[in-house]
């Protein structure tokens, strides 16, 4: 196994199969118990090291680690020496000092995980890293299809709205590919950045839906853009908002997902959002036993 998860592409589909077949293990383990707690990683010290806000990631690996008996350690950017200058390597050589065993981290910055690996001894866990890439939450987004569905080879996943801005929908570029599926984005020829490969690219969503396996929507990322990418929120959701008529032109099979936290009435309807076709509610629960396995099996389990 691996030692760091710093992008999608660490992942073989060995390894990626791995991870799933060992959150599946683990729900499994756990569902069942009273006490959701296996002794697994006690001992271990978990960092949690958190630069952006953020509510599902931070509070699934805590849970994760905890639930393996893990001691997790918390740690803000906002109230920490980081709001008085200190630099990420000086505060990575702290947590070095502490004998962090894995750190977990989210930063505004695209290639921090990378550089973080270069300071600590332990493991580096990528929660996400600017605009670059969301391991675990595309490891949790192919654990809820394979659930659901029942493989991934073949599958078609179509990843629509805001490509650009997304570190989830370019870590499920890498990771559904290495698994045999495929991906076709979709959204306005402004979200769609050139430079990924492994996908094709539609801007048309109602042509893409009748032979989709899987459309995940995307959140428009507001806080990201610095220029007007569409005329206006009623046009990007008439043009690429999922609602009950389209949900309707998918296969009977087909399911809906959403990374979260949604922008209801934007990119998906609360008809939709509340429907048993949706997995949102899903892939959250499925977050914790994903993440879980991450930490088990990096921290040396097997």
């Amino acid at each position: 196994m691996i030692k760091h998860l710093r992008d999608a592409g660490d992942l073989d589909a060995g390894n990626a199969t791995l991870i799933l077949d060992t959150a599946r293990e683990l729900a499994r383990l756990t569902g069942g118990r009273e006490v959701k707690k296996l002794p697994t990683l006690r001992g271990r010290t978990v960092v949690n090291l958190f630069y952006e806000d953020s509510t599902r990631t931070r509070i699934s690996f805590e849970a994760a680690a905890k639930r393996l008996s893990a001691d997790v350690i918390n740690f803000s950017a906002k109230g920490s020496s980081v709001s008085k200058g200190e630099s990420l390597k000086d505060t990575a050589l702290t947590l070095q000092a502490m004998g962090a065993d894995a750190v977990v981290i989210r930063h505004g910055a695209s290639g921090a995980p990378h550089r973080l690996a270069n300071w600590v001894d332990g493991s580096v866990v990528n929660a996400g890293d600017g605009t670059h890439e969301h391991p675990t939450q595309a490891l949790l987004d192919a654990f809820t299809m394979r659930e659901r569905l029942g493989r991934l080879a073949g599958l078609n996943v179509t990843i629509v709205g805001d490509v650009l801005h997304s570190r989830v929908a370019r870590s499920n570029v890498v990771l559904l590919a290495t698994l045999g599926a495929k991906v076709t984005l979709v959204g306005p020829p402004t979200l769609i950045p050139v430079d990924i490969a492994s996908a094709e690219v539609s801007y048309d969503l109602d042509a893409v839906l009748p032979t989709s396996d899987v459309v995940m929507m995307l959140r428009v990322q507001h806080e990201r853009m610095n220029a007007s990418y569409f005329p206006s929120a009623r046009e990007y959701s008439r043009r690429y908002g999922m609602d009950g008529a389209r949900m309707a032109r998918l296969p009977e099979h087909a399911i809906v997902m959403h990374p979260g936290p949604m922008n209801r009435g934007m990119e998906i309807s609360p008809e939709v959002a509340d429907s048993p076709r949706s997995t949102i509610v899903e892939q959250v629960a499925n977050g914790v036993s994903v993440r879980m396995a991450v930490l088990y099996l990096l921290l040396g389990g097997k």
